[in-house]
C-alpha cells in the first residue's frame, strides 16, 4: 500500500499556493452567490472574507453536507447562483454527492474544494487526496461538465472565469497545508439560519 500511495502521489505535482491568498484570489465577488461553506476552513475563509455577510451559511459540526445543501438551494432557486466551497475531506465523506449533482446538472451551482491533502478538524492527519486520490478525476468521471484543478496562480484566471459564467463546474484548488483566515463567526444554528432565509428572501 505504501507503495501504490507514493506512486500515486508521484503522479500530482507538490501544491504551492497558500489558502489565504488563493481563496480570494479564486472566489473575487462571494457576493455574487448564496454560499453555502463546509466546516472548519472553508467555513472560516468565507465568513472572513465577506464580514460574516447573511449570504454566506457556513456550516459546524455538519462534515460533507455541503454539495447536497448546495444542489437543493440550486434547484430551489434557479434564478440565484449558488456556491459550495468545501474541503478535501469533507467531499471525500460524501463523494456520492458529485454524482448526484452532475446527473440534476443546475447551470447555477459552482463547487470549490479547497484540498489541502489533510483533515483539519480531527487532528491534521493525512487525507486520501494527501495520499493522491484525485477529486478532479473524480468529479470528471461522475459527469461534471466543466472540470478545473488549479495547482498554481496561473491556473486560476480559467477558475474564475468558470466562476463568472454561466454552468455547473467543479473546480479543485489544491493548497499547502496551513491555517485559514479567520474571524470571530456566528455559530448560533437558528441565528444563521434565520438572516440566511432574510438574505434568500431579499434576494427574490
Amino acid at each position: 500500500m505504501a507503495k501504490l500511495n507514493r506512486i500515486q502521489m508521484s503522479a500530482l505535482p507538490p501544491p504551492v499556493l497558500d489558502r489565504r491568498q488563493a481563496v480570494p484570489a479564486l472566489i473575487e465577488r462571494p457576493e455574487d452567490f448564496l454560499v453555502v461553506a463546509g466546516l472548519a476552513g472553508t467555513a472560516q475563509e468565507l465568513t472572513a472574507m465577506t464580514a460574516d455577510a447573511p449570504f454566506v451559511f457556513g456550516l459546524g459540526g455538519a462534515m460533507g453536507a455541503a454539495p447536497m445543501m448546495g444542489l437543493g438551494l440550486a434547484l430551489a432557486r434557479p434564478d440565484r447562483r449558488v456556491l459550495v466551497v468545501t474541503g478535501d475531506g469533507a467531499l471525500l465523506m460524501t463523494l456520492g454527492a458529485l454524482a448526484a449533482i452532475a446527473v440534476q446538472n443546475p447551470p447555477n451551482l459552482s463547487i470549490v474544494c479547497v484540498d489541502n491533502g489533510h483533515y483539519g478538524e480531527t487532528g491534521n492527519q493525512d487525507s486520501h487526496t494527501g495520499l493522491g486520490v484525485a477529486l478532479d478525476a473524480i468529479a470528471r468521471g461522475a459527469g461534471i461538465p466543466a472540470v478545473h484543478r488549479i495547482d498554481t496562480m496561473a491556473e486560476m484566471a480559467e477558475g474564475r472565469r468558470l466562476l463568472a459564467e454561466p454552468g455547473l463546474c467543479f473546480i479543485l484548488l489544491r493548497v499547502t497545508e496551513g491555517p485559514a483566515a479567520k474571524i470571530k463567526r456566528t455559530l448560533s444554528p437558528h441565528v444563521v439560519r434565520d438572516r440566511f432565509r432574510a438574505a434568500l428572501a431579499a434576494a427574490g
